[in-house]
């Protein structure tokens, strides 16, 4: 268990798998908004996301879900806006104004369907052995980037000129796409659009597996 402590009041438990990007993404919001947090391991390969205490706060026994002083929130982009829209001080993670809330809740599918589907699933392959179609899922990721890549040619951020919670929902599987085998080499606009959030002042990075050393390559 580790606790940190960047800002002062009860800490926000953070039940996570240390390789998870969804647990990953909703680490890296809670620093972003500097909230006191501590977060707290789930023996996953010992089936204890599964356990009568854990799906008590989360029935479908998956991670990442916190505990604001007795609010449980499960589902990463679920929380991803229970925190911004509770926490959030001077800088808008959740924007304001319909039109870009939209645009928020586009690549929160995004990142919950081809996100899911592509980069992750690939990195799930081979980091974690799953029986997945390890091709299919590196295809499905080249079609996605090609949008992204497009996307970040016009502007610097997904939604647009500034940086929002649409971002870090998109960070984290993206940035470890080459664990999976799909390499960043042919999408400059992608590896700028990382760099930028990984600029910012309170971030931390997910933790690398071995296979971290294709990304050195890509």
């Amino acid at each position: 268990m580790n606790v940190h402590f960047p800002a002062h009041g009860a800490p926000i438990k953070l039940y996570r798998n240390p390789l998870s990007g969804h647990s990953h993404k909703v680490e890296l919001m809670l620093r972003l908004l500097e909230l006191p947090f501590q977060t707290i391991d789930v023996k996953m390969a010992e089936g204890e996301h599964k356990s009568e205490s854990f799906t008590k706060m989360n029935p479908f026994g998956q991670v990442p879900v916190i505990d604001d002083n007795g609010t449980f929130v499960s589902d990463s982009n679920a929380i991803l806006v229970y925190l911004t829209t509770r926490y959030q001080h001077a800088y808008q993670w959740w924007p304001e104004t319909p039109v870009k809330q939209a645009a928020v809740q586009r690549w929160f599918s995004v990142s919950a369907g081809e996100i899911a589907f592509g980069p992750a699933a690939a990195r799930l392959v081979t980091v974690f052995g799953a029986s997945l179609d390890h091709e299919l899922a590196k295809q499905r990721a080249h079609q996605l980037f090609a949008i992204m890549e497009r996307t970040l040619n016009a502007q610097p951020y997904l939604t647009g000129q500034q940086i929002n919670v649409a971002d870090i929902a998109c960070y984290s599987y993206t940035a470890h796409a080459p664990e999976g085998g799909v390499s960043l080499h042919d999408y400059p606009n992608i590896r700028a659009w990382l760099l930028r959030i990984e600029s910012l002042d309170q971030f931390q990075g997910m933790h690398k597996t071995p296979l971290a050393a294709l990304k050195q390559a890509s």
